[in-house]
Protein backbone atom coordinates (compact mmCIF):
# COMPACT_ATOMS: atom_id res chain seq x y z
CA UNK A 1 0.00 0.00 0.00
CA UNK A 2 1.34 3.41 -1.07
CA UNK A 3 -0.78 5.59 1.47
CA UNK A 4 1.22 6.76 3.82
CA UNK A 5 -0.04 6.52 7.69
CA UNK A 6 1.42 9.40 10.34
CA UNK A 7 0.25 8.50 13.50
CA UNK A 8 0.69 12.36 14.65
CA UNK A 9 2.40 13.58 17.36
CA UNK A 10 2.10 17.07 16.22
CA UNK A 11 -0.73 17.59 13.47
CA UNK A 12 0.17 21.06 12.60
CA UNK A 13 3.89 20.52 11.67
CA UNK A 14 3.12 17.10 10.25
CA UNK A 15 0.52 18.61 7.68
CA UNK A 16 2.55 21.45 6.83
CA UNK A 17 5.31 19.25 5.83
CA UNK A 18 2.64 16.89 3.62
CA UNK A 19 1.69 20.53 1.87
CA UNK A 20 4.48 21.48 -0.41
CA UNK A 21 5.96 23.96 -2.52
CA UNK A 22 4.59 21.70 -5.55
CA UNK A 23 0.73 22.90 -4.80
CA UNK A 24 -0.24 25.66 -6.58
CA UNK A 25 -3.64 26.01 -4.10
CA UNK A 26 -5.10 24.46 -1.41
CA UNK A 27 -8.20 23.42 -0.16
CA UNK A 28 -9.51 21.97 3.05
CA UNK A 29 -12.89 20.25 2.57
CA UNK A 30 -15.08 20.18 6.11
CA UNK A 31 -18.29 19.58 6.41
CA UNK A 32 -20.46 21.84 8.89
CA UNK A 33 -19.94 19.83 12.47
CA UNK A 34 -16.17 19.79 11.47
CA UNK A 35 -15.32 22.87 10.04
CA UNK A 36 -16.89 24.29 13.98
CA UNK A 37 -15.12 21.65 15.90
CA UNK A 38 -12.25 20.86 14.27
CA UNK A 39 -11.15 22.98 11.36
CA UNK A 40 -9.28 25.35 14.81
CA UNK A 41 -6.92 22.42 15.59
CA UNK A 42 -5.32 23.05 12.70
CA UNK A 43 -5.20 27.14 13.15
CA UNK A 44 -1.31 27.07 13.84
CA UNK A 45 -0.98 25.02 10.67
CA UNK A 46 1.12 27.60 7.91
CA UNK A 47 -0.04 26.68 4.81
CA UNK A 48 -3.74 26.27 5.85
CA UNK A 49 -3.93 29.78 7.07
CA UNK A 50 -4.38 30.85 3.06
CA UNK A 51 -6.08 27.76 1.92
CA UNK A 52 -9.71 27.71 0.45
CA UNK A 53 -12.44 26.24 2.99
CA UNK A 54 -15.21 24.07 0.87
CA UNK A 55 -17.84 23.06 3.88
CA UNK A 56 -20.64 20.68 2.91
CA UNK A 57 -23.78 19.57 4.75
CA UNK A 58 -22.85 16.82 7.59
CA UNK A 59 -24.15 13.62 7.80
CA UNK A 60 -25.01 10.76 5.14
CA UNK A 61 -28.00 12.32 3.95
CA UNK A 62 -25.10 14.54 2.00
CA UNK A 63 -22.83 12.07 0.43
CA UNK A 64 -25.16 12.83 -2.83
CA UNK A 65 -24.55 13.43 -6.17
CA UNK A 66 -25.41 17.06 -5.73
CA UNK A 67 -23.55 17.69 -2.92
CA UNK A 68 -20.31 16.38 -4.96
CA UNK A 69 -20.53 18.37 -7.60
CA UNK A 70 -20.95 21.17 -5.35
CA UNK A 71 -17.34 20.40 -4.16
CA UNK A 72 -16.03 20.42 -8.06
CA UNK A 73 -18.05 23.99 -8.62
CA UNK A 74 -15.99 25.38 -5.81
CA UNK A 75 -12.96 23.59 -7.05
CA UNK A 76 -13.35 25.01 -9.93
CA UNK A 77 -14.50 28.86 -9.08
CA UNK A 78 -11.54 28.38 -6.30
CA UNK A 79 -8.99 28.33 -9.38
CA UNK A 80 -7.98 24.63 -8.65
CA UNK A 81 -5.29 22.87 -11.28
CA UNK A 82 -4.34 19.77 -11.72
CA UNK A 83 -1.54 20.41 -9.59
CA UNK A 84 -3.51 21.55 -6.24
CA UNK A 85 -3.87 19.32 -3.12
CA UNK A 86 -7.62 18.54 -1.69
CA UNK A 87 -7.29 18.35 2.54
CA UNK A 88 -10.31 16.19 3.56
CA UNK A 89 -10.62 16.67 7.63
CA UNK A 90 -13.64 14.87 8.93
CA UNK A 91 -15.03 11.66 9.43
CA UNK A 92 -15.97 9.21 6.84
CA UNK A 93 -18.48 11.30 4.85
CA UNK A 94 -16.20 13.64 4.37
CA UNK A 95 -13.34 11.13 3.33
CA UNK A 96 -15.53 8.68 1.08
CA UNK A 97 -17.12 11.98 -0.70
CA UNK A 98 -13.67 14.19 -0.69
CA UNK A 99 -11.48 11.38 -2.31
CA UNK A 100 -13.90 10.83 -5.02
CA UNK A 101 -13.98 14.62 -5.91
CA UNK A 102 -10.25 14.52 -6.03
CA UNK A 103 -10.34 11.53 -7.80
CA UNK A 104 -12.23 12.93 -10.68
CA UNK A 105 -11.44 16.87 -10.65
CA UNK A 106 -9.93 17.12 -13.85
CA UNK A 107 -8.81 13.69 -13.78
CA UNK A 108 -7.35 13.43 -10.47
CA UNK A 109 -5.61 15.95 -8.05
CA UNK A 110 -3.85 15.17 -5.15
CA UNK A 111 -5.49 14.60 -1.79
CA UNK A 112 -4.72 13.94 2.20
CA UNK A 113 -6.84 12.35 4.61
CA UNK A 114 -7.65 13.85 7.95
CA UNK A 115 -9.90 11.51 9.38
CA UNK A 116 -11.92 13.05 13.20
CA UNK A 117 -13.81 10.12 13.62
CA UNK A 118 -12.62 7.20 15.38
CA UNK A 119 -15.02 5.29 12.35
CA UNK A 120 -12.85 7.59 9.75
CA UNK A 121 -9.39 6.57 11.18
CA UNK A 122 -10.18 3.16 11.20
CA UNK A 123 -11.95 2.56 8.40
CA UNK A 124 -12.94 4.74 5.78
CA UNK A 125 -9.92 6.95 5.60
CA UNK A 126 -7.26 4.45 4.91
CA UNK A 127 -7.07 1.84 2.20
CA UNK A 128 -8.40 3.82 -0.91
CA UNK A 129 -12.22 3.55 -1.08
CA UNK A 130 -13.87 6.38 -2.23
CA UNK A 131 -17.27 7.35 -3.17
CA UNK A 132 -20.98 8.83 -2.67
CA UNK A 133 -24.44 7.29 -2.25
CA UNK A 134 -26.34 6.63 -5.40
CA UNK A 135 -30.18 5.35 -5.98
CA UNK A 136 -30.96 4.68 -2.72
CA UNK A 137 -27.49 2.42 -2.12
CA UNK A 138 -24.71 2.92 0.11
CA UNK A 139 -21.16 3.97 -1.77
CA UNK A 140 -22.95 2.59 -5.22
CA UNK A 141 -20.52 5.10 -7.32
CA UNK A 142 -16.77 5.68 -6.32
CA UNK A 143 -13.07 4.83 -7.22
CA UNK A 144 -9.97 3.03 -5.46
CA UNK A 145 -7.46 5.43 -4.69
CA UNK A 146 -5.94 5.79 -2.10
CA UNK A 147 -5.12 9.49 -0.20
CA UNK A 148 -1.39 10.75 -0.63
CA UNK A 149 -1.25 10.18 3.17
CA UNK A 150 -3.43 9.79 6.41
CA UNK A 151 -2.99 11.73 9.29
CA UNK A 152 -4.55 10.31 12.63
CA UNK A 153 -4.40 12.39 15.67
CA UNK A 154 -6.60 10.64 18.35
CA UNK A 155 -6.79 14.34 20.02
CA UNK A 156 -9.85 14.41 17.61
CA UNK A 157 -11.62 11.67 19.49
CA UNK A 158 -12.04 14.43 21.92
CA UNK A 159 -14.64 15.97 20.09
CA UNK A 160 -16.98 12.94 19.58
CA UNK A 161 -20.31 12.62 20.96
CA UNK A 162 -20.80 9.06 22.74
CA UNK A 163 -22.77 7.47 19.75
CA UNK A 164 -20.35 7.91 17.32
CA UNK A 165 -17.07 6.81 19.26
CA UNK A 166 -19.04 3.70 19.85
CA UNK A 167 -19.54 3.88 15.83
CA UNK A 168 -16.12 3.57 14.97
CA UNK A 169 -15.54 0.89 17.83
CA UNK A 170 -17.76 -1.26 16.09
CA UNK A 171 -15.12 -1.46 12.77
CA UNK A 172 -12.33 -1.61 15.52
CA UNK A 173 -14.61 -4.73 17.21
CA UNK A 174 -14.41 -6.12 12.89
CA UNK A 175 -11.26 -5.87 13.08
CA UNK A 176 -10.02 -7.55 15.95
CA UNK A 177 -12.27 -10.84 14.68
CA UNK A 178 -9.72 -10.42 11.54
CA UNK A 179 -6.48 -11.23 14.01
CA UNK A 180 -6.53 -13.12 16.58
CA UNK A 181 -8.24 -13.91 20.14
CA UNK A 182 -6.02 -11.72 22.29
CA UNK A 183 -7.28 -8.50 20.16
CA UNK A 184 -11.04 -9.44 20.12
CA UNK A 185 -10.70 -10.23 24.39
CA UNK A 186 -9.11 -6.50 24.54
CA UNK A 187 -12.14 -5.49 22.53
CA UNK A 188 -14.46 -6.79 24.32
CA UNK A 189 -12.87 -5.33 27.55
CA UNK A 190 -12.69 -2.23 26.97
CA UNK A 191 -14.85 0.18 28.83
CA UNK A 192 -16.27 2.75 25.98
CA UNK A 193 -18.33 4.71 29.19
CA UNK A 194 -15.21 5.74 30.39
CA UNK A 195 -12.66 5.42 27.60
CA UNK A 196 -9.12 5.27 27.86
CA UNK A 197 -7.98 7.69 25.40
CA UNK A 198 -4.12 6.86 25.69
CA UNK A 199 -4.78 3.01 25.61
CA UNK A 200 -7.25 3.75 22.73
CA UNK A 201 -4.92 5.09 20.66
CA UNK A 202 -2.48 2.15 20.85
CA UNK A 203 -5.56 0.03 19.58
CA UNK A 204 -6.73 2.19 17.10
CA UNK A 205 -2.80 2.10 15.62
CA UNK A 206 -2.84 -1.26 15.83
CA UNK A 207 -6.39 -1.74 14.14
CA UNK A 208 -5.29 0.64 11.43
CA UNK A 209 -2.45 -2.28 10.97
CA UNK A 210 -4.78 -4.81 10.29
CA UNK A 211 -6.51 -3.13 8.02
CA UNK A 212 -3.29 -2.07 5.65
CA UNK A 213 -1.85 -5.69 6.46
CA UNK A 214 -5.09 -6.63 4.11
CA UNK A 215 -5.42 -3.67 1.93
CA UNK A 216 -1.22 -4.36 0.80
CA UNK A 217 -2.10 -8.02 0.14
CA UNK A 218 -5.09 -7.24 -2.15
CA UNK A 219 -6.00 -3.68 -2.90
CA UNK A 220 -8.79 -4.23 -5.11
CA UNK A 221 -10.76 -6.42 -3.56
CA UNK A 222 -9.98 -9.94 -5.68
CA UNK A 223 -9.54 -11.78 -2.54
CA UNK A 224 -8.34 -11.32 0.75
CA UNK A 225 -9.51 -7.75 1.34
CA UNK A 226 -13.50 -9.46 1.40
CA UNK A 227 -13.04 -10.38 4.69
CA UNK A 228 -13.37 -6.28 5.67
CA UNK A 229 -16.67 -7.19 4.47
CA UNK A 230 -17.65 -9.07 8.04
CA UNK A 231 -20.84 -7.83 8.86
CA UNK A 232 -21.45 -5.21 5.90
CA UNK A 233 -23.52 -6.99 4.00
CA UNK A 234 -26.05 -7.08 6.67
CA UNK A 235 -25.07 -3.90 8.32
CA UNK A 236 -25.16 -1.85 4.57
CA UNK A 237 -29.37 -3.32 3.99
CA UNK A 238 -29.82 -2.14 7.82
CA UNK A 239 -28.42 1.47 6.67
CA UNK A 240 -30.16 0.90 3.60
CA UNK A 241 -33.52 0.73 4.95
CA UNK A 242 -32.97 2.75 7.79
CA UNK A 243 -32.47 5.55 5.10
CA UNK A 244 -35.16 4.81 2.86
CA UNK A 245 -37.18 5.34 5.77
CA UNK A 246 -35.96 8.65 6.97
CA UNK A 247 -34.39 7.44 10.73
CA UNK A 248 -30.73 7.10 9.32
CA UNK A 249 -28.29 4.82 11.69
CA UNK A 250 -24.55 5.36 12.15
CA UNK A 251 -22.86 3.27 10.36
CA UNK A 252 -20.90 1.62 13.17
CA UNK A 253 -24.31 0.52 14.83
CA UNK A 254 -25.28 -0.75 11.26
CA UNK A 255 -22.15 -2.77 10.92
CA UNK A 256 -22.59 -3.92 14.76
CA UNK A 257 -26.13 -5.47 13.84
CA UNK A 258 -24.65 -6.88 10.75
CA UNK A 259 -21.69 -8.49 13.02
CA UNK A 260 -24.29 -10.09 15.37
CA UNK A 261 -26.48 -11.80 12.25
CA UNK A 262 -22.96 -12.74 10.53
CA UNK A 263 -21.75 -14.43 13.68
CA UNK A 264 -25.24 -15.76 13.61
CA UNK A 265 -24.67 -17.28 10.40
CA UNK A 266 -21.34 -18.44 10.96
CA UNK A 267 -22.25 -20.55 13.60
CA UNK A 268 -25.05 -22.57 11.46
CA UNK A 269 -22.59 -22.66 8.24
CA UNK A 270 -19.14 -22.82 9.45
CA UNK A 271 -19.40 -24.02 12.86
CA UNK A 272 -18.05 -20.62 14.80
CA UNK A 273 -18.04 -21.48 18.60
CA UNK A 274 -21.28 -20.75 19.78
CA UNK A 275 -19.98 -19.06 23.30
CA UNK A 276 -17.83 -17.12 21.52
CA UNK A 277 -21.14 -15.72 19.53
CA UNK A 278 -23.06 -15.36 22.67
CA UNK A 279 -20.49 -13.43 24.28
CA UNK A 280 -19.86 -10.93 21.25
CA UNK A 281 -23.96 -11.02 20.19
CA UNK A 282 -24.37 -9.56 24.31
CA UNK A 283 -21.50 -6.85 24.13
CA UNK A 284 -23.55 -5.61 20.89
CA UNK A 285 -26.41 -5.41 22.73
CA UNK A 286 -25.17 -3.92 25.24
CA UNK A 287 -22.87 -1.33 23.39
CA UNK A 288 -25.76 -0.88 20.38
CA UNK A 289 -29.01 -1.69 21.56
CA UNK A 290 -31.70 -2.98 19.25
CA UNK A 291 -32.36 -2.04 15.19
CA UNK A 292 -36.02 -1.31 15.10
CA UNK A 293 -37.65 -3.60 12.24
CA UNK A 294 -40.48 -6.31 12.14
CA UNK A 295 -40.61 -9.51 9.80
CA UNK A 296 -42.93 -7.09 7.43
CA UNK A 297 -38.96 -5.59 6.54
CA UNK A 298 -37.67 -9.26 5.74
CA UNK A 299 -37.87 -9.27 1.67
CA UNK A 300 -36.91 -5.75 1.42
CA UNK A 301 -33.80 -6.23 3.49
CA UNK A 302 -33.15 -9.47 1.28
CA UNK A 303 -33.81 -6.95 -1.55
CA UNK A 304 -30.68 -4.69 -0.75
CA UNK A 305 -28.26 -7.89 0.40
CA UNK A 306 -28.81 -8.14 -3.30
CA UNK A 307 -27.50 -5.07 -4.62
CA UNK A 308 -24.62 -5.40 -2.49
CA UNK A 309 -21.55 -4.83 -4.43
CA UNK A 310 -19.54 -8.09 -3.48
CA UNK A 311 -22.57 -10.17 -5.05
CA UNK A 312 -21.84 -12.39 -8.10
CA UNK A 313 -24.38 -13.43 -10.70
CA UNK A 314 -27.23 -11.95 -8.19
CA UNK A 315 -25.60 -14.60 -5.78
CA UNK A 316 -25.25 -12.92 -2.15
CA UNK A 317 -21.77 -13.24 -1.01
CA UNK A 318 -21.24 -13.07 2.98
CA UNK A 319 -17.72 -13.14 4.94
CA UNK A 320 -17.75 -15.71 7.49
CA UNK A 321 -15.54 -16.96 10.03
CA UNK A 322 -15.19 -20.57 11.50
CA UNK A 323 -13.26 -18.97 14.60
CA UNK A 324 -11.73 -15.73 15.52
CA UNK A 325 -8.88 -15.26 12.99
CA UNK A 326 -10.28 -18.12 10.79
CA UNK A 327 -11.50 -16.51 7.68
CA UNK A 328 -13.85 -17.88 5.04
CA UNK A 329 -15.03 -15.78 2.15
CA UNK A 330 -17.89 -16.03 -0.54
CA UNK A 331 -19.88 -18.25 1.45
CA UNK A 332 -23.91 -18.77 0.27
CA UNK A 333 -26.92 -18.94 2.53
CA UNK A 334 -30.23 -19.37 1.93
CA UNK A 335 -33.81 -17.27 2.05
CA UNK A 336 -35.08 -19.39 4.83
CA UNK A 337 -31.73 -19.00 6.96
CA UNK A 338 -31.25 -15.40 6.29
CA UNK A 339 -34.56 -14.72 7.43
CA UNK A 340 -34.02 -16.97 10.63
CA UNK A 341 -30.92 -14.33 11.02
CA UNK A 342 -33.29 -11.27 10.98
CA UNK A 343 -35.24 -13.52 13.82
CA UNK A 344 -32.14 -14.11 15.77
CA UNK A 345 -31.44 -10.69 16.00
CA UNK A 346 -35.12 -9.32 16.56
CA UNK A 347 -35.77 -12.18 19.44
CA UNK A 348 -32.00 -13.17 20.50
Amino acid sequence: MSQKIILSKSINEEVAALCTAEYDKIFVLTDETTRSLCRNLLSDCEPLKTATDITIGATDTCKTIDTLADVWRALGNGGASRHSLLVCLGGGMVTDLGGFAASTFKRGIKFINIPTTLLAMVDAAVGGKTGINFNGLKNEIGVFNESMAVVIDTDFLRTLDDANLRSGYAEMLKHSFLQDEAMWAEHLAFDLDNPDYAHLQTMVAESIGVKSRIVTEDPHEKGLRKSLNLGHTVGHAFESLALEENRPVLHGYAVAWGLACELYLSVVLRNFPQDKMRQTVDFIRQTYGQFNFTCDHYDRLYNFMCHDKKNVGGVINFTLLSDVGQISLDNHATKAQLFEMFDFLREG
